[in-house]
């Protein structure tokens, strides 16, 4: 009897070692920041964002497009101008615009990795995409972008205003889809390619699509690439390549975009994907300094819907006890207390209130 009741310890033990040893280890967990428009007040704003996200210990923070407004000088810029007593035209703002994105908003970054994109107001008059590309080559042009860009296509030697990376099985897509001729022929080609070779790579488990527009058929239709028929129907396609990617080929998809300045979750809970193919997960997040936007009147479908707001994403990569490519999307609000003490003392206090209480838009969004 003792006998046996030796053999059955062992082979107890020996089956509690051989589980704990064919077990996989937890995938690593890791965040990144994301979010977009910061025009108008951003360069109040997005150093806070940064401050915030770094203490989070980002990977990356990734700018989904409107800069600067362009077509008239942001209120930061005439505050910080009139603070030296200079005063502030619209071709000299239309100089510096640029320079002081760089300068107020991708600094406080640091080492931080920055990707940047694209959105409408990067080709208002006078400016352009060729200017646009010469400007921020660096950001554009990026090891990780060249490599992967180069790897697609040895003869793509050029940085464009579309691109990805794979990082940790994820591969990270940015569309340039804000203006009426997108998306190009050229680049609807690309992005079924993306997608082609995502499929059958193995290794890839998580796609994530940001953008400056929303996708059609979303919440936020009226403020979309639903706003001109060659986004619908491009953007409708796209849609239905990562629904077919979710559906058929069962790794996770996210979709990310700004344009309306507000923070919205589950922007894809309408009747017209409901009826065309069901909810891809997608999110709102243009709150990075832009004059905030009401809430559009479906709002209510979405899970969370926020206006009046400044803050930024933080993606949760691998979070605790999820599926390996899992990504937790949570917002990070920021009050007028989160703006750091020398860009209060830069501004003014009572500027910084200002863009905390007036910033914000009160008609209809066109």
């Amino acid at each position: 009897m003792n006998m046996i009741r030796v053999l059955l310890l062992a082979i107890c033990c020996l089956s509690v070692i051989t589980g704990a040893a064919g077990q996989q280890p937890a995938a690593p967990s890791w965040s990144f920041a994301v979010s977009g428009d910061s025009r108008n007040c951003g360069d109040v704003v997005m150093p806070a964002i940064a401050a915030d996200a770094i203490k989070h210990n980002v990977a990356f923070y990734w700018h989904l497009g409107d800069l600067r407004k362009i077509s008239a000088p942001d209120q930061d810029f005439v505050e910080e101008r009139t603070q030296q007593g200079k005063a502030t035209d619209l071709a000299d703002y239309e100089r510096h615009a640029w320079d002081d994105f760089i300068e107020n908003q991708i600094k406080p970054w640091a080492d931080t990795p920055f990707f940047l994109g694209i959105g409408n107001h990067e080709t208002t008059p006078p400016k352009t995409r060729a200017l646009f590309i010469a400007k921020f080559k660096t950001y554009l042009n990026t090891p990780e972008l060249r490599k992967q860009r180069l790897k697609d296509n040895p003869a793509a030697i050029q940085p464009r205003t579309y691109f990805h990376w794979v990082h940790d099985g994820i591969d990270f897509i940015y569309l340039d889809n804000a203006t009426s001729d997108q998306l190009s022929a050229e680049q609807m080609k690309w992005i079924e390619g993306v997608l082609n070779r995502d499929r059958k790579d193995e290794s890839v488990r998580t796609i994530v699509v940001g953008m400056h527009e929303a996708l059609p058929e979303s919440i936020s239709a009226n403020h979309s690439m639903n706003e001109y028929p060659s986004g619908t129907e491009t953007g409708r396609r796209v849609y239905q390549m990562l629904l077919k990617m979710q559906n058929d080929s069962h790794k996770f998809v996210y979709v990310l975009a700004s344009h309306s300045h507000f923070f919205m979750e589950g922007i894809f809970n309408t009747p017209y994907w409901k009826a065309n193919g069901g909810e891809l997960p997608g999110w709102i997040v243009g709150t990075a300094g832009a004059e905030r936007y009401p809430l559009p009147p479906a709002a209510k479908d979405a899970k969370i819907a926020k206006t009046n707001v400044y803050g930024y994403l933080v993606g949760t990569v691998n979070p605790e006890g999820e599926p390996a490519g899992t990504i937790k999307f949570k917002f990070e609000e920021l009050k007028e207390d989160s703006i750091p003490a020398d860009v209060v003392q830069r501004f003014t206090k009572p500027f910084v209130h200002e863009c905390f209480e007036d910033n914000r838009k009160t008609g209809p969004i066109q």
